[in-house]
């Protein structure tokens, strides 16, 4: 089963982890919880009048968790490299590998620095439109990419355009996740 090790459980990470895991990719997400959410307070996010960042990110995991992800809570990533056809991803408590890596961890770029990712004039790691970095499968989310332009909306929305591409490369063709009830018209 193809695998993807997600690292980094703010909004940019757990909306990839839940677009994977939805459709039957084996999802592990490493989350040291340090996201900024904790200092939100969201009433620019569709679809949400107001609620508390901490209560969103409580929400955001337990949506995950119901597609079976594999989460590390408090486990930090401390290497991230190219191994065979993937990667090797290293944590404090062991090595886990995976087919895709999505990098997911806010304004730190040091793991993809270490990946070998390049990066823009403006020190931000470079992404094509379905934030693909430089390293072939590997994707990088959210802050990371972005020079100050950060907002939880946007970092959900990339991390949703990294799992989609990765979808997409697995199935052969361009996928898209619409859900539709059965009982729609």
């Amino acid at each position: 089963m193809t695998h993807v090790i997600v690292v980094g459980g703010g909004p940019a990470g757990l909306s990839a982890a839940l677009f994977t895991a939805k459709n039957d990719l084996e999802t592990t997400v490493f989350d040291t919880d340090e996201t900024w959410m904790h200092k939100a307070h969201l009433f620019n996010y569709l679809g949400i009048d107001s609620e508390d960042g901490t209560a969103f990110m409580e929400s955001a995991r337990e949506q995950v968790d119901k597609f079976g992800v594999d989460r590390h809570q408090g486990e930090e990533v401390t290497g991230v490299e190219q191994s065979g056809d993937g990667f090797a991803v290293t944590t404090e408590d062991g090595e886990y590998e995976a087919d895709y890596v999505v990098l997911a961890t806010g304004a730190s770029r040091d793991l993809a620095e270490d990946l070998g990712a390049a990066f823009t004039d403006e020190g931000v790691v470079d992404v094509d439109v379905d934030m693909e970095t430089s390293v072939e499968d590997a994707y990088a989310t959210g802050a990371m990419v972005r020079v100050e332009e950060w907002q939880a909306v946007i970092s959900a929305g990339d991390g949703a355009a990294a799992a989609l591409n990765i979808l997409s490369k697995e199935k052969g063709e361009h996928y898209h996740d619409f859900d539709t009830p059965a009982d729609a018209e």
